[in-house]
């Protein structure tokens, strides 16, 4: 039986890639720690995970865990509009408007459904969505969901969202969505110039802070906070599965409306709730990340020194400093060739192909953690190296030291 055309179109961009390991399907056989994992039976370095602090094999998120699924079972078994409502939901949600010193919260099951279920719950066919052009999958979906009409901008561009502002009519209708750290480049927002965007013409702003969120900010709120510019958010949005080690969403707001999506947010409303261990998990990576200056002071430590590494080696990495790393590499069998290379060396990086990014600007996304060591660093480091210098990408002297 033939494909449907969508399906076959994938078929043959995956039969392109040849023999080999294939990209976005690798099977992580032993997790032993953050930083070190099995694949295909070897030791390999992960340089490819969300895990920022490390905190999924810490003993209080696991010993949390623990004890809620023995106290209250393995599920919910129902959404939070029915019997998934548990003691625990509501007070993960009052520690996150605390945190933020916000009126209002809510915990999703997976940080996807949090943008789908807060734009969606939001907005409706009347009013208008303007996004970021580099922005998430999930944003995407939630504005098409919501049957708003949806603009771009480009990226990173305040300047074009103010002249999107101009041609969208009232402003009251009106939500902008941008990220805090974009997950494939590594950017940084300009989130100063976006909400004086915003503030001049009465629009509404939601920042999701799904990778900054623990990284970025004196408190470790993102890069909302670190740019002094919290306050003028009216929607924040983040998820469980990178800083905080588990899986799920959140959303913290002022605005009265962030209170009605638990009766207006499909995502929410049909959707089981988290399980308790994971809620438990969560609530406990919190706690540690409010006291976690130390962890941000390692993660900023191990990031500079990787990225003075690299460029040090000749690779181009992207120009901002962030725990996301991108290696530019450029053509997709060139990408394909280096990332099958460096796993078989030992260690593990992300991969981005077309049509995720131009055919010509292919890349390996690498990012880091706190739980890193330096010596895995430098390891790390060798190894791209090594595999550089032999497939041609880099022309370092074979003297060259990755040491600092």
């Amino acid at each position: 039986m033939a494909l449907p055309d969508k399906l076959q179109a994938i078929a043959e961009r995956i039969a392109v890639l040849g023999d080999g390991a294939v990209p976005f399907d690798t099977v992580i056989e032993e997790t032993g720690s953050p930083t070190e994992v099995l694949i295909e039976g070897r030791r390999t370095l992960m340089c490819g995970s969300n895990n920022y602090f490390g905190l999924s094999f810490h003993p209080d998120v696991i010993a949390a865990s623990r004890s809620a699924l023995e106290r209250e079972g393995a599920g919910t078994t129902g959404s939070r509009a029915a019997n998934g409502t548990f003691g625990a939901h509501r007070r993960l949600e009052q520690a996150f408007a605390a945190l933020y010193h916000m009126r209002h919260a809510m915990v999703f099951t997976t940080g996807y459904q949090a943008n789908l279920g807060v734009i969606s719950g939001l907005c409706g066919p009347e009013d208008t969505i303007i996004v970021d052009v580099e922005s998430h999958a999930s944003i995407y979906d939630g504005a098409r969901l919501s049957g708003a009409r949806t603009f771009m901008f480009r990226h990173n561009s305040a300047a074009d969202l103010a002249r999107k502002l101009e041609k969208a009519g009232d402003p009251r209708s009106c939500l902008v969505i941008v990220e805090g750290l974009y997950s494939i480049s590594g950017d940084v927002a300009p989130l100063g110039e976006i909400a004086a965007a915003c503030r001049e013409v009465g629009a509404w702003l939601m920042v999701d802070e799904a990778h900054s969120f623990g990284a970025y900010g004196e408190s470790g709120l993102g890069c909302a906070e670190a740019q002094g510019v919290l306050g003028d958010v009216d929607f924040v949005v983040g998820t469980f599965s990178k800083a905080l080690a588990g899986i799920g969403g959140y959303a913290v707001s002022n605005h009265p409306a962030l209170k009605l999506l638990h009766f207006a947010s499909r995502p929410y409303v049909f959707t089981a709730s988290g399980s308790p261990a994971t809620i438990a998990g969560v609530a406990a990576a919190l706690e540690i990340l409010r006291n976690g200056a130390h962890l941000r002071k390692r993660l900023w430590r191990n990031v500079r020194h990787v990225r003075a590494g690299l460029t040090r080696l000749g690779f181009t990495i992207g120009p901002t400093e962030s725990p996301i790393v991108p290696i530019v590499v450029g053509e997709p069998e060139q990408a394909v060739m280096l990332w099958r290379a460096l796993l078989e060396a030992g260690l593990y990086a992300n991969i981005v192909l077309p049509p995720a990014c131009r055919p010509d600007a292919c890349l390996l996304r690498t990012s880091y953690s706190a739980a890193h060591t330096l010596e895995q660093l430098d390891r790390a480091l060798a190894t791209f190296e090594q595999v550089g210098r032999a497939l041609c990408i880099i022309d370092a002297p074979a003297s060259s030291s990755v040491s600092s």
